[in-house]
Parts: structure tokens; sequence; C-alpha cells
């Protein structure tokens, strides 16, 4: 029996539903654990949650600098602002189109959203007593604080007013709304001081209210430097001891600090208008983010209650959606600290990438010789990505070079990748760019990167309107002499320089024939109108991947069954897609010992008797933000890995172009199951998954401790040599 059966007769009327929830709240959280509990599948969402739990636990090591710490903390902020945007967004769209949807929980609409944000709700608090409590009092021993206008001397009071005389004050707009003036639009994730101020109108008083918004493009914090320590003071707490010289002569109720989080989800809108001209609709998707329903009210405490029921009823929200912050409202800001040139000697230098184990020591030979010789596997951030920027630089230049094919989902901000094709292009070669216009939030730059390479003469496909191009690809044409030589790079990771130091990413460059010609014939697929049959070394969605990749699953099954040995091992982002969680619970059930590496979501229940007892799922959560997918299979002694950009979900093999490639060159396959063996090695940065859903830290005990974003530091070719199959 599901939540929305018991519920169903209540849900007409919001009243009658509120109060029900009241009188039987222990009733209702009862069963819907039990529905949890029942569900063989963990909600994608509530999987999320527990993932951001686990960044939140890198902000409370002690081992790491209180900037690192803040470093989390920020990014904690940063996921929540893209959750609530992205997937408490997606949610929206089923209520207020009144759509119905059932969450793997077994939970619909309204049960699963007071379950989600009740969740969220509880993030927040650990949330914010950590940082008051245990990262707060780290502040001044690491030369700084952050203080309000009521906490500096009174030289510090003057510097802080002449900066909003200056600079703040003629920035600032108040804006009202009452019976003659419509409700102004807010900027989402923006500070924004909701104004309650007392007037008589006809002999009666009468509230009014007014917004001020922060403005978001000056920084957070306004710096002072007292002594041998920075005084980062709010502009926030500025404008409130200023906030009078807007509202001279008005009697002022209150003055409440507020940030609202606006819907940023296109999931309805992306499969309507398809004949309308595709950029256009890309651009007013954005203006339309900018004006969304409001999904999340973070405000400060002790805020006036007449004020919170004029936004709650504006918005349709309720306590739920209403977040109260103790702290900093929005963690995002710290970056400014944590940035701070005057601390740069207190962080940890970031280490130097080191030569790729497939790549000759002081090689002489050029990058396009160096490339024929064999097949190189770079692994980021622990190998740099400029023996690829170097290739594509060399080839915009190359005279040689006849033909340049990429993939481009984000990009740098500075770009060495389009610099180089927009010199290519000047230079006359045949340069072709897939640009992905939906890569969420990087739309508004890759409009303008796109619009710049075609100024330069690249020929520019836009993707297509039903399915995102999320393959990482590039093919290079070389006349070589009487012959031509392709170069091919597959990749789990884009073409950004700043993430590949961040990212940890795996690529191949390679100049096989038998790559070549299957990436030829995918561009053909990508930016025209063909349709080959089958790939040979690629497996692509949304056509074959699900298909393929769930039979390789089922082959490991049966060899378990004739007591054959068998293995599946896979790495990727998140785990999601019913379809081919079901094939791995088959497998377990036939005895297959499956390990999995998921850095993020995971909808599969390990360790449920009867259904997935052989199944193990970790999460590697620490310097480096895990973003490889490696699929491998046993195959009795004779694996099969696949490598690329597809993680296991729904929308990678339903809703994606995506792209896995086949590791063939014996030394790339067990440099990949080097990769798998480190991940799994690793008892510093691993969490282990439970039946609940829950995770739990992997203490390495008595055991050495094995830190992976260390050790691939100092991988070694006795490594590889010595790596034995899964």
């Amino acid at each position: 029996m599901f939540i929305h059966d018991f519920l169903s007769p209540f849900e007409k009327g919001k009243t009658i539903y509120k109060s029900l929830m009241t009188v039987t709240k222990s009733i209702f959280k009862e069963r819907v654990n039990a529905l949890i509990n029942k569900s063989d599948l963990i909600s994608r969402d509530l999987s999320w949650l527990q993932f951001n739990f686990r960044v939140l636990d890198q902000a409370r090591n002690t081992k790491r600098t209180v900037f690192e710490r803040l470093k989390f903390m920020a990014i904690t902020a940063s996921n929540l602002d893209e959750f609530f945007m992205v997937r408490v967004g997606s949610l929206y769209n089923y209520i207020d189109y009144n759509k119905h949807r059932v969450d793997y929980s077994g939970l619909s609409e309204e049960p699963f959203r007071l379950t989600l944000l009740e969740g969220v709700q509880q993030f927040v608090k650990d949330q914010d007593e950590y940082f008051l409590k245990n990262l707060v009092p780290e502040f001044a021993k690491n030369g700084f604080k952050i203080l309000n206008v009521d906490q500096l001397t009174d030289e510090e009071k003057d510097s802080s007013f002449a900066y909003f005389n200056k600079v703040i004050f003629p920035m600032l707009t108040p804006m009202m709304t009452d019976t003659y003036r419509i409700f102004p639009t807010l900027m989402n994730k923006v500070l924004i001081f909701g104004i309650v101020t007392r007037d008589n109108v006809d002999g009666k008083a009468q509230n009014k209210l007014s917004f001020v918004q922060v403005p978001p493009n000056l920084p957070r914090f306004f710096e002072i430097y007292r002594d041998d320590q920075v005084i980062f003071v709010p502009i926030e707490s500025i404008i409130r001891e200023k906030i009078h010289r807007l509202y001279r002569n008005v009697d002022i109720q209150s003055i409440n600090l507020f940030r609202i989080t606006r819907n940023g989800d296109f999931t309805l809108e992306e499969s309507e208008d398809l004949e309308t001209d595709f950029i256009e609709e890309i651009k007013y998707k954005l203006q339309s983010r900018r004006t969304g329903r409001v999904v999340r009210l973070e405000i400060e405490p002790g805020a006036s209650k007449w004020l919170i029921k004029q936004l709650s009823g504006k918005w349709d929200i309720d306590e739920f959606n209403i977040f109260e912050i103790h702290s900093v409202i929005d963690y995002t800001s710290l970056w400014q600290v944590i940035k701070h040139s005057s601390f740069k000697h207190l962080q940890p230098p970031p280490k130097k990438p080191v030569r790729p184990l497939s790549i000759p020591e002081n090689n002489t030979e050029s990058i396009f010789q160096l490339f024929k010789k064999n097949d190189v596997l770079l692994h980021h951030p622990y190998n740099s990505i400029e023996p690829l920027l170097t290739l594509i630089e060399a080839s915009a230049e190359d005279p040689d070079v006849l033909a340049i094919k990429i993939t481009i989902y984000r990009l740098a901000k500075d770009s060495r990748i389009t610099t180089a094709l927009k010199k290519a292009a000047e230079n006359g070669k045949h340069v072709s760019v897939l640009f992905e216009l939906k890569a969420r939030f990087d739309e508004e730059n890759n409009i303008k990167e796109a619009q710049k390479l075609e100024e330069a003469g690249c020929f520019i496909i836009h993707g297509m309107s039903q399915l995102k191009t999320h393959t990482k690809v590039l093919l290079i044409v070389r006349k070589d002499g009487d012959k031509v030589t392709r170069y091919v790079h597959m990749s789990s990771g884009n073409y950004n320089e700043d993430t590949s130091r961040l990212y940890t990413d795996m690529s191949l460059i390679t100049t096989k024939d038998q790559y070549a010609n299957d990436v030829s014939e995918f561009f053909n697929a990508i930016t025209g109108h063909s349709y080959p049959k089958q790939y040979k070394y690629l497996l692509t969605a949304p056509v074959e991947m699900r298909n393929k990749l769930i039979q390789l699953i089922e082959q490991e099954a049966e060899n378990a069954k004739k007591g054959l040995p068998s293995g599946v091992y896979i790495k990727v982002n998140s785990l999601q897609d019913k379809k081919f969680i079901n094939a791995l619970y088959k497998a377990s059930q036939a005895g297959v010992s499956i390990k999995l590496i998921v850095r993020g979501i995971c909808s599969l229940r390990p360790g449920r008797k009867g259904l997935s007892e052989n199944i193990i799922v970790r999460s590697i959560v620490g310097d480096y933000l895990e973003h490889s997918r490696i699929f491998y299979f046993h195959n009795n002694g004779d694996p099969i890995i696949y490598g690329g950009s597809a993680d296991a979900m729904v929308r990678s093999f339903d809703r994606r172009i995506e792209s896995l490639f086949r590791y063939i060159d014996k030394r790339s396959i067990r440099e990949a199951i080097t990769i798998l063996d480190f991940n799994m090695k690793d008892n510093v940065n691993s969490y282990e998954m439970q039946e609940d859903g829950s995770y739990v830290k992997i203490d390495s005990g008595k055991n050495k401790p094995f830190n992976s974003h260390k050790e691939f530091f100092k991988i070694s070719e006795r490594n590889v040599d010595d790596v034995e199959l899964i």
C-alpha cells in the first residue's frame, strides 16, 4: 500500500491535509519509513542527500586546515543550491502541473516532498551547528575573523560606513509592494532585505512591505586589516546599520535578511516547441530560470511572522520550504575568505602532476609521433591535461592536419582549446564543433563561445533539441605522407583545463583504426543523418548502451552458474537506472561478486538478503571530485572494460548522446584495472553503503592508511605489472 493511497482523500485540501499531518505525524512518519525500507530501490534524491552529508563530513576532518574545511562547507552549499534548483524544482514541476509521480521509495509527490525537505532541514541544522561550534572558534588562530559592524572598533566602523556611502548606497534600490505596485521579481540566490514598515491609511495603522536587494556584484565581505588579522565584515551587516537612509521619516517595524532559490529545471519544456530556433529557445529558458517558482526560502532567525506569511502566500510555500539560518546565509561566499591572498601560505600547495606511465621518460619525439607509437591513457589530475592540449594546439598550426572534430560540453573560462580551434579554422582547416547548449548553468558561456568559433570559420552544430550531447570525443585527421593518420581522444571528462586539476577523469589518446572508424561513424551520426547499425569498440546511447551493458552483466551471471570465474566492477558518478540495477540484483543472486564505486547517487540497495548479498557499494569523497567511469566484466579471465562519459542513469541511457569506449590495448587494460584496484584499497576517503541507504566511513584501523588521492601520484610500472584480475 502506497502512502498516497493512505492520504489521497485528504490531498485535495491543503488545510485539511496539514491538519492531518499535525495530528498523525508519528503515524505518517512510521508509514513513510516502512514504505521506504520495503522498497528494493532507494530514492535518488534521498541518496543525493546522503552524498552531501559525506561532503559535510570532509569539513569535520580536523586533519585538514580550516581553509580546506571551509572549502567543503562552501561546496555543500553550492551542491544544495543546485539540488533545489534542479531536483526540488523538478519535483515541483510535477506538483505545480498536477503530474503524478511515484518515487523509487514508493512515495507520491506530496508525501515525498515532506520527507525530502524534512531531511534537508536536518542537514542545514547540522551544517549550521558545525560551522558555529567548530569552525568559527578556529578563525582567530588562523589570522581572520568574520564580524558584524557592532563588533568593530569606532575607527573600523567609520571605514565601513565610508565604504557604504561611496560604493554600496548608490547601488541600493528599495522596491515597494502594495495595492498600487506589483510584487517585484526578486533575484535568485541573492541576499535580500525584507522591510516591514507601518503607515496610517485612512486613520488605521497598516503594514507595508518593501525589499532591498544586496548588490550581487560586490564582494560579500568588506575587508579590514587589524594588526595581523583580516576582518571580514558582511556587507549586509553594514547595510542593515544604514538602511534607515532609504526610509526617511518612515516607521520601520522589522528588517530581515533572506535568500530565495528558484526552480531551474527545464524537464517539462525541453520536448516542446521543437520547430522553434533552438538557440532562442535556450535563451528564453535562461530568462525563465530567473523568474521560476520559489522552492526555498532561507531566512535569519526571529524574522517577522507577518513578513513570512506574505512571502509564503505569494510563493505558495510552507514551513518545510523555509530554512532558518543561524550563521552565514549562503556559505558559497566563504570562497572570498578561502582564496584570500593573505592565507596563501597556509594552504597546501597543489600536487604536481606525474608523467603518464604510457609516455616514455625524456621523450623527444613530436607529439604526433608519440601518439602514433602506442595508446596513451591519461588519468587526471594525477596526469596533466597538457599532452592533449599540446596535440590540439599543434594540430591548429601543423600544415598536414586536414580536419578537427570535437564535442564540447563545458569549457574553462579562458579555454586554450577554443583558442586553438579558432586558429585552426583561420589556418584553413576544416573544424567541426558540436556545442551542447543545454549544459546546465553553462548555457550562456557555451552560446558565446560557439558564436566566436562560428565567426572564425568553424562549422558549429548546436546539438539536438530532444537529446543532450554529453559524450566527449575528438578526432584529428592528418596527412602522413601517402597515408592519413587519425588521432582519437575519448574521455570521461570535459575539455576543460580547470576541472582537469580538480576532477578524477580518464581518457585515451590513440591512432588505432579500430577506434578511428567507430568515432568517424559516430560523428556522422550525431552531426548528420547516418544510422550505423553497430560500432565495434564503442557503446552509444540512446541506441544500445543499456542493453549491451546488461548483456555483459548477464554473461557474468551465466558464468557464475557454470562455476566459472566471474565478477563485475563498476565505477560511476551515479547509479539509478532500474533495469540496470535489476540486472545487477539477478547477477548477485547467481553468485557474481559485484563491487561498485559510486560517488553520489546510488539507488541500488546493497547487502539485502536474497537480493543483493554479493554487492558492495563504496563512495570515495576527498580532495578530488571522482568523475571517471569504468565498467569491468571478468569474462572468465579475459576482461572486458569500458570507459567514457556515461553514468548508469535513465538520462544517460535514454535522453543523452553518450559513448563508452572499450579498452583493447593490453597495457591500457592493466592500467584501468590498477585504477580500480587502488580505488577499492582506499581506506581514507571511502564510505561503505548500508542496506538502509546510509553510509559508514571506512576506518583503516590497524591497517596502513591508503589514500588513493595521494597514491596515484606515486603509481609505478610495478603497480601495473603486478595487478591481478579483479
